[in-house]
Protein backbone atom coordinates (compact mmCIF):
# COMPACT_ATOMS: atom_id res chain seq x y z
CA UNK A 1 0.00 0.00 0.00
CA UNK A 2 3.07 2.27 0.00
CA UNK A 3 4.05 4.27 -3.07
CA UNK A 4 7.46 3.55 -4.58
CA UNK A 5 8.41 7.22 -4.18
CA UNK A 6 7.84 9.19 -0.98
CA UNK A 7 8.58 12.79 -0.09
CA UNK A 8 11.59 13.42 2.13
CA UNK A 9 10.83 14.35 5.72
CA UNK A 10 13.14 15.74 8.44
CA UNK A 11 12.76 12.63 10.63
CA UNK A 12 13.92 10.32 7.83
CA UNK A 13 11.27 7.81 9.03
CA UNK A 14 9.02 6.28 6.38
CA UNK A 15 5.98 4.13 7.14
CA UNK A 16 5.55 1.06 4.93
CA UNK A 17 1.99 -0.26 4.95
CA UNK A 18 0.50 -3.53 3.71
CA UNK A 19 -2.93 -5.17 3.55
CA UNK A 20 -2.47 -8.80 4.73
CA UNK A 21 -5.65 -10.75 4.04
CA UNK A 22 -5.10 -14.35 2.86
CA UNK A 23 -7.72 -15.52 0.35
CA UNK A 24 -8.09 -18.99 1.88
CA UNK A 25 -11.41 -19.06 3.84
CA UNK A 26 -9.99 -21.59 6.32
CA UNK A 27 -7.35 -19.30 7.80
CA UNK A 28 -7.21 -19.69 11.56
CA UNK A 29 -8.15 -16.46 13.27
CA UNK A 30 -5.25 -14.65 14.92
CA UNK A 31 -2.51 -16.52 13.05
CA UNK A 32 -1.79 -13.93 10.32
CA UNK A 33 1.70 -12.55 10.99
CA UNK A 34 3.13 -10.09 8.43
CA UNK A 35 6.84 -9.30 8.42
CA UNK A 36 8.94 -7.01 6.31
CA UNK A 37 12.35 -7.95 4.97
CA UNK A 38 14.27 -4.75 4.24
CA UNK A 39 18.00 -4.31 3.80
CA UNK A 40 18.26 -8.07 4.34
CA UNK A 41 16.77 -7.90 7.84
CA UNK A 42 13.37 -9.17 8.98
CA UNK A 43 11.09 -7.06 11.17
CA UNK A 44 7.62 -7.65 12.61
CA UNK A 45 4.85 -5.40 11.26
CA UNK A 46 2.28 -4.03 13.70
CA UNK A 47 -1.47 -3.49 13.26
CA UNK A 48 -2.22 -0.12 11.69
CA UNK A 49 -4.90 2.33 12.88
CA UNK A 50 -5.92 2.65 9.22
CA UNK A 51 -8.17 -0.41 9.43
CA UNK A 52 -8.65 -4.16 9.72
CA UNK A 53 -5.94 -6.43 8.25
CA UNK A 54 -3.64 -3.44 7.62
CA UNK A 55 -0.14 -3.56 9.09
CA UNK A 56 2.75 -1.11 9.10
CA UNK A 57 6.43 -0.72 9.82
CA UNK A 58 8.41 2.50 10.40
CA UNK A 59 11.67 2.31 8.48
CA UNK A 60 14.51 4.63 9.50
CA UNK A 61 16.40 5.49 6.31
CA UNK A 62 20.16 5.32 7.07
CA UNK A 63 22.13 8.57 6.73
CA UNK A 64 23.30 9.24 3.20
CA UNK A 65 20.74 6.85 1.71
CA UNK A 66 17.67 7.71 -0.36
CA UNK A 67 16.34 4.26 -1.29
CA UNK A 68 15.86 0.73 -0.04
CA UNK A 69 14.55 -2.63 -1.33
CA UNK A 70 12.05 -4.70 0.62
CA UNK A 71 9.41 -7.39 0.41
CA UNK A 72 6.55 -8.49 2.66
CA UNK A 73 6.39 -12.01 4.12
CA UNK A 74 3.11 -13.28 5.64
CA UNK A 75 2.87 -16.41 7.81
CA UNK A 76 -0.53 -17.89 8.75
CA UNK A 77 -2.22 -21.17 9.62
CA UNK A 78 -4.95 -22.97 7.66
CA UNK A 79 -7.33 -25.41 9.37
CA UNK A 80 -9.08 -27.83 7.02
CA UNK A 81 -11.02 -30.56 8.86
CA UNK A 82 -8.50 -32.05 11.25
CA UNK A 83 -5.49 -30.81 9.30
CA UNK A 84 -3.57 -27.80 10.55
CA UNK A 85 -1.18 -26.45 7.92
CA UNK A 86 1.24 -23.55 8.25
CA UNK A 87 1.43 -21.33 5.17
CA UNK A 88 3.70 -18.60 3.92
CA UNK A 89 3.13 -15.99 1.20
CA UNK A 90 5.39 -13.18 0.06
CA UNK A 91 5.36 -10.25 -2.33
CA UNK A 92 7.77 -9.39 -5.09
CA UNK A 93 10.65 -7.07 -4.24
CA UNK A 94 9.71 -3.40 -4.09
CA UNK A 95 11.60 -0.12 -4.01
CA UNK A 96 11.25 2.67 -1.48
CA UNK A 97 12.70 5.85 -2.97
CA UNK A 98 12.92 9.12 -1.06
CA UNK A 99 12.82 12.23 -3.20
CA UNK A 100 13.29 15.85 -2.19
CA UNK A 101 11.62 17.09 -5.39
CA UNK A 102 7.89 16.64 -5.73
CA UNK A 103 5.10 18.40 -7.59
CA UNK A 104 1.85 18.61 -5.65
CA UNK A 105 -0.56 20.69 -7.72
CA UNK A 106 -1.33 23.48 -10.17
CA UNK A 107 -3.17 26.31 -8.44
CA UNK A 108 -5.68 26.41 -11.35
CA UNK A 109 -6.51 23.94 -14.11
CA UNK A 110 -7.36 26.47 -16.82
CA UNK A 111 -6.56 30.11 -17.60
CA UNK A 112 -6.31 32.45 -20.58
CA UNK A 113 -3.17 33.03 -22.58
CA UNK A 114 -0.80 35.29 -20.65
CA UNK A 115 -2.17 34.47 -17.20
CA UNK A 116 0.30 33.66 -14.44
CA UNK A 117 -0.19 30.18 -12.97
CA UNK A 118 1.55 28.73 -9.90
CA UNK A 119 2.83 25.20 -9.33
CA UNK A 120 3.24 24.17 -5.70
CA UNK A 121 5.62 21.45 -4.55
CA UNK A 122 9.13 21.08 -3.18
CA UNK A 123 12.69 20.89 -4.43
CA UNK A 124 12.29 23.44 -7.25
CA UNK A 125 15.37 25.18 -8.69
CA UNK A 126 16.03 28.27 -10.85
CA UNK A 127 16.81 25.90 -13.75
CA UNK A 128 13.23 24.59 -13.92
CA UNK A 129 11.24 25.32 -17.08
CA UNK A 130 7.53 24.59 -17.49
CA UNK A 131 6.37 23.05 -20.76
CA UNK A 132 2.84 22.80 -22.16
CA UNK A 133 3.19 19.79 -24.43
CA UNK A 134 6.43 20.68 -26.25
CA UNK A 135 6.12 24.47 -25.86
CA UNK A 136 8.26 26.11 -23.16
CA UNK A 137 6.51 28.71 -21.02
CA UNK A 138 8.07 31.74 -19.41
CA UNK A 139 8.91 30.32 -15.97
CA UNK A 140 9.54 32.25 -12.74
CA UNK A 141 11.36 30.63 -9.81
CA UNK A 142 9.43 31.69 -6.71
CA UNK A 143 11.41 29.52 -4.27
CA UNK A 144 12.07 25.90 -3.38
CA UNK A 145 8.33 25.30 -2.89
CA UNK A 146 6.82 27.11 -5.86
CA UNK A 147 7.35 28.14 -9.47
CA UNK A 148 4.97 30.02 -11.74
CA UNK A 149 4.58 30.31 -15.49
CA UNK A 150 2.88 32.55 -18.01
CA UNK A 151 0.43 30.66 -20.21
CA UNK A 152 2.05 30.75 -23.68
CA UNK A 153 0.26 31.77 -26.88
CA UNK A 154 -1.03 28.33 -27.83
CA UNK A 155 -4.25 27.54 -29.71
CA UNK A 156 -7.00 28.14 -27.10
CA UNK A 157 -9.81 25.75 -26.27
CA UNK A 158 -7.46 22.77 -25.92
CA UNK A 159 -5.93 20.73 -23.09
CA UNK A 160 -2.16 20.49 -22.77
CA UNK A 161 0.10 18.24 -20.71
CA UNK A 162 2.15 20.30 -18.24
CA UNK A 163 5.64 19.09 -17.36
CA UNK A 164 8.49 20.53 -15.33
CA UNK A 165 11.98 20.14 -16.77
CA UNK A 166 15.22 20.93 -14.92
CA UNK A 167 17.50 20.19 -17.87
CA UNK A 168 18.12 16.57 -16.95
CA UNK A 169 14.70 15.14 -16.10
CA UNK A 170 11.08 15.90 -16.90
CA UNK A 171 8.32 15.51 -14.30
CA UNK A 172 4.59 15.44 -15.12
CA UNK A 173 2.49 18.07 -13.37
CA UNK A 174 -1.02 17.65 -14.78
CA UNK A 175 -3.37 18.71 -17.55
CA UNK A 176 -4.09 22.35 -18.25
CA UNK A 177 -6.67 24.02 -20.50
CA UNK A 178 -5.78 27.19 -22.39
CA UNK A 179 -8.59 29.70 -22.80
CA UNK A 180 -8.86 32.67 -25.13
CA UNK A 181 -9.09 36.29 -24.00
CA UNK A 182 -10.93 39.31 -25.40
CA UNK A 183 -8.55 42.24 -26.06
CA UNK A 184 -9.02 45.62 -27.66
CA UNK A 185 -6.19 47.99 -28.52
CA UNK A 186 -6.41 51.76 -29.01
CA UNK A 187 -5.48 53.59 -31.08
CA UNK A 188 -5.82 51.19 -34.00
CA UNK A 189 -2.68 52.59 -35.71
CA UNK A 190 0.44 54.54 -34.75
CA UNK A 191 2.35 57.17 -36.71
CA UNK A 192 5.51 58.41 -35.01
CA UNK A 193 8.72 60.26 -35.68
CA UNK A 194 12.04 58.92 -34.42
CA UNK A 195 12.21 59.64 -30.69
CA UNK A 196 8.52 60.56 -30.46
CA UNK A 197 6.31 58.79 -27.91
CA UNK A 198 2.67 57.73 -27.91
CA UNK A 199 0.38 55.90 -25.49
CA UNK A 200 -1.18 52.57 -26.38
CA UNK A 201 -4.16 51.27 -24.38
CA UNK A 202 -4.90 47.55 -23.93
CA UNK A 203 -8.32 46.56 -22.56
CA UNK A 204 -9.49 43.09 -21.49
CA UNK A 205 -13.03 41.76 -21.61
CA UNK A 206 -12.76 40.76 -17.93
CA UNK A 207 -10.56 41.40 -14.91
CA UNK A 208 -6.99 40.15 -15.03
CA UNK A 209 -6.43 37.04 -12.87
CA UNK A 210 -4.23 36.83 -9.78
CA UNK A 211 -0.63 37.42 -10.78
CA UNK A 212 -1.66 39.69 -13.66
CA UNK A 213 -2.32 39.13 -17.36
CA UNK A 214 0.64 39.15 -19.73
CA UNK A 215 -0.34 40.25 -23.26
CA UNK A 216 1.87 38.76 -25.94
CA UNK A 217 2.92 41.59 -28.26
CA UNK A 218 5.44 41.14 -31.06
CA UNK A 219 6.49 43.22 -34.08
CA UNK A 220 8.01 42.76 -37.51
CA UNK A 221 9.97 46.03 -37.13
CA UNK A 222 11.85 45.57 -33.84
CA UNK A 223 14.41 48.29 -34.71
CA UNK A 224 11.66 50.85 -35.25
CA UNK A 225 9.64 50.41 -32.06
CA UNK A 226 10.64 50.60 -28.39
CA UNK A 227 8.01 49.48 -25.89
CA UNK A 228 7.87 47.70 -22.51
CA UNK A 229 6.27 44.39 -21.68
CA UNK A 230 2.48 44.61 -21.47
CA UNK A 231 1.01 43.26 -18.20
CA UNK A 232 -2.48 44.10 -16.96
CA UNK A 233 -2.34 44.14 -13.12
CA UNK A 234 -4.39 41.60 -11.18
CA UNK A 235 -8.01 42.72 -10.84
CA UNK A 236 -7.65 45.45 -13.50
CA UNK A 237 -9.20 45.43 -16.97
CA UNK A 238 -6.80 47.73 -18.80
CA UNK A 239 -3.27 49.07 -18.92
CA UNK A 240 -1.48 51.77 -20.88
CA UNK A 241 2.09 51.57 -22.20
CA UNK A 242 4.35 54.10 -23.84
CA UNK A 243 5.56 53.32 -27.35
CA UNK A 244 8.58 55.19 -28.70
CA UNK A 245 9.62 55.50 -32.33
CA UNK A 246 13.21 54.54 -33.04
CA UNK A 247 14.64 53.89 -36.51
CA UNK A 248 12.47 54.84 -39.51
CA UNK A 249 10.38 52.00 -40.88
CA UNK A 250 6.86 50.63 -41.18
CA UNK A 251 5.25 47.43 -40.01
CA UNK A 252 2.86 46.26 -37.29
CA UNK A 253 2.47 45.30 -33.68
CA UNK A 254 0.89 41.85 -33.34
CA UNK A 255 -1.23 40.85 -30.33
CA UNK A 256 -1.50 37.06 -29.99
CA UNK A 257 -3.75 34.79 -27.95
CA UNK A 258 -7.10 36.48 -28.42
CA UNK A 259 -8.83 33.34 -29.66
CA UNK A 260 -10.22 35.22 -32.66
CA UNK A 261 -7.06 35.52 -34.68
CA UNK A 262 -4.16 37.90 -34.27
CA UNK A 263 -4.78 41.61 -33.72
CA UNK A 264 -2.46 43.95 -35.60
CA UNK A 265 -1.71 47.63 -35.07
CA UNK A 266 0.00 49.28 -38.07
CA UNK A 267 3.06 51.33 -37.09
CA UNK A 268 4.91 53.91 -39.17
CA UNK A 269 8.07 55.64 -37.94
CA UNK A 270 9.43 58.50 -40.02
CA UNK A 271 12.71 60.42 -39.66
CA UNK A 272 12.76 63.19 -37.09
Amino acid sequence: MTSETVAENPSQIYTITTLARPRDPNVKKGTVSPKIVIDGQMHEMTPSPLGKDIYEYDFHMPPGRSEAIYYILVNYTVVNGGDVTPREDYTEKRWLKVINRMVYTLDVLRAPIGARVAIVGRGFTPQDVVYLDSTPARTVFEGANAVSFMVPALPPGKNYAVTLNNGTASQPVGTFRVDSIAITVAPSALTLRSGERATLFFTLGSQAPAGGQLIDVSTDVPKSVIMPEVIVPAGATSVSVTVQGNQPGSGSLFVSGTGSGELSVPVTVSPR
